[in-house]
């Protein structure tokens, strides 16, 4: 059972920094794609950001230049860094992943509970 927990959301000032992070446990073969998205109250979940297996990364107009994804292949974890926060990046940030469990024959997409990520004076 392959499971993703993201972990290192809270309540942070406008122009604050927070660095998530998503664990995937479970048998795993290989992580291929890893995103974050988010969803704020009453609005349509949105796609943040991008990495893919070989490393490239990509990320939604809003938060380019502000927030660098990151991954430690390793340790089956993704990060997400946050810089120059602002009200508006306030949401539930999902890991989600596609990945090929152990002995499996196709890749499936996961996705983690969500981490809360509050910005307010």
């Amino acid at each position: 059972q392959v499971q993703l927990v993201e972990s290192g959301g809270g309540l942070v000032q406008p122009g604050g920094s927070l660095r998530l992070s998503c664990a995937a446990s479970g048998s795993i073969s290989i992580m291929y794609t890893m995103n974050w998205d988010r969803q704020a109250p009453g609005k349509q979940r949105e796609w943040v950001a991008r990495n893919t297996y070989g490393g490239s990364t990509d990320y939604a107009d809003s938060v380019k230049g502000r927030f660098t994804i990151s991954r430690d292949n390793a340790k089956n974890t993704e990060y997400l860094q946050m810089n120059s926060l602002n009200p508006g990046d306030s949401a539930v940030y999902y890991c989600n992943a596609d990945i090929l469990p152990l002995r499996a024959s196709r890749m499936y997409h996961y996705w983690g509970q969500g981490t809360q990520v509050t910005v307010s004076s």
